[in-house]
């Protein structure tokens, strides 16, 4: 037994060097294009592969978007589960010989858990008016953060059941394992829903901008790069890297031209209680009506303008576009560590010249944090249609409460007329 134990420290504080490789991934290139690019170069080959199967995703995101906000929700759930799927299958394929004692069920568990805990607090947040009018529902989101609270600790509980004396340490390397996946994929879906709420305007502009950059990037690297970017990613050039950071910035801008002109991309997303639907009409916000701007002077001698009309997201549409070719691209050399770190070349082989959802999501996942904070930080204000459902929820003894104080305040404020007193 201590011969057992001294082999298990050995193995936990072995280098990085002596981590088990991963059985290589499959090659799931449809048969008919091997065929049609067979004559190609390894290099050319894989730059149609990717072109075309780029064409085919944009084109089914471009359905979705026309399907509505709910198919994009779904859209963004169905990546999640993805994502964590690949993330954990690495964890449980570099450790498999082992047979850890309920790895897979507790961390599809926890996964069950956090998405309860997250989607709760969205109904909780969006659906008022249609919680209102249901019993069972009301039950629910009051007690929601309880409920799931004791969700967690049940499957807490079950993985310290599970513990086995040779298998311990490794045990909490997986435990660990699985709640930095929850944080990497679950929380950051759930701020990508958030943005959507905002306006569909917030979640297609900040994620078209890091595909776009993701794109464009590879084109002037695949044409133009010499400087490697950094060791991680051997294949990112500064060529790239430079060229995708002005396309981005360009495009984000024109782009956001377009979607501003259009209410359905511009409303905050609301549930219609009364259709049953997700609706997006409003009167738009001074963000997405056309300004005219003075052009600074040192411009103004090359465009040949002095002013110019335009809509204020646009300006912050810069920022981020900025922050997804400067920063978003982190996200992938992180990945791209991780990947290293396990000696594998891919998360998956789900789609072919690009390998897993998750080597395609890497960067959107910082991005949907950003792009969250920014909005809190720099965007967002009382929101009266919010504020309303949450007081449709309380007691009629508490409305009236509120009713009162409010009509006090808006007297005294002189908004009111005294005589509408008592």
């Amino acid at each position: 037994e201590a011969d057992l134990e001294e082999r298990l420290v050995d193995l936990d504080l072995r280098s990085d060097s002596d981590i088990p490789d991963v059985p290589p991934l499959t090659d799931s290139t449809p048969e008919i294009l091997k065929r049609a690019l067979s004559g190609l170069s390894a290099r050319w080959k894989n730059w149609w592969i990717r072109g075309i199967l780029t064409l085919a995703m944009i084109s089914v995101f471009f359905l979705i978007i026309y399907l509505g906000s709910f198919m994009l929700m779904l859209l963004v759930l169905s990546i999640q589960v993805k994502c964590y799927h690949e993330i954990i299958t690495i964890g449980y394929r570099v450790y498999h010989s082992y047979d850890l004692p309920w790895f897979r069920s507790l961390s599809w568990y926890f996964l069950l858990c956090v998405n309860y805990f997250f989607y709760g607090e969205t109904v909780a947040d969006y659906f008022a008016t249609f919680v209102q009018r249901r019993e069972q529902l009301q039950f629910l989101i009051r007690y929601h953060r309880f409920i799931s609270f004791a969700l967690y600790l049940t499957g807490f509980c079950m993985f310290v059941l599970s513990l086995v004396k040779k298998h311990y340490r490794l045990q909490f390397y997986m435990f660990a394992w699985t709640h930095v996946t929850l944080l990497i994929t679950v929380t950051q879906s759930h701020l990508v829903i958030q943005n959507l709420f905002e306006g569909m305007i917030w979640f297609l502009v900040p994620i078209s901008s890091v595909i776009c950059n993701d794109i464009t990037a590879y084109i002037f690297g695949f044409f133009f790069g010499r400087t490697p970017l950094i060791k991680l990613s051997p294949k990112k050039t500064w060529e790239g890297f430079i060229g995708g950071f002005f396309s981005t910035v360009v495009f984000g801008f024109i782009f956001s031209y377009f979607l501003a002109q259009h209410q359905y991309f511009v409303c905050p997303v609301e549930y219609n209680s009364e259709t049953n639907r997700f609706v997006t009409e409003c009167e738009p916000s001074e963000l997405f009506q056309m300004q005219k701007y003075s052009v600074p002077p040192l411009l103004q001698a090359v465009l040949g303008w002095e002013t110019v009309n335009m809509y204020p997201f646009q300006m912050h549409s810069i920022a981020l576009s900025t922050f997804a070719s400067l920063i978003g691209p982190f996200g992938g050399f992180f990945a791209s560590g991780f990947k290293r770190a396990f000696k594998i070349k891919d998360f998956a082989d789900t789609i072919p010249g690009h390998g897993g959802i998750m080597d395609r999501f890497d960067c959107q996942y910082l991005m949907a944090t950003f792009v969250h904070v920014y909005i809190t930080s720099f965007i967002r204000g009382p929101n009266p249609s919010k504020l309303l459902k949450q007081l449709l929820i309380l007691q009629p003894e508490q409305q009236l409460s509120v009713y009162k104080t409010l009509k006090s305040h808006l007297v005294e404020k002189g908004i009111l007329q005294p005589s509408l007193r008592g």
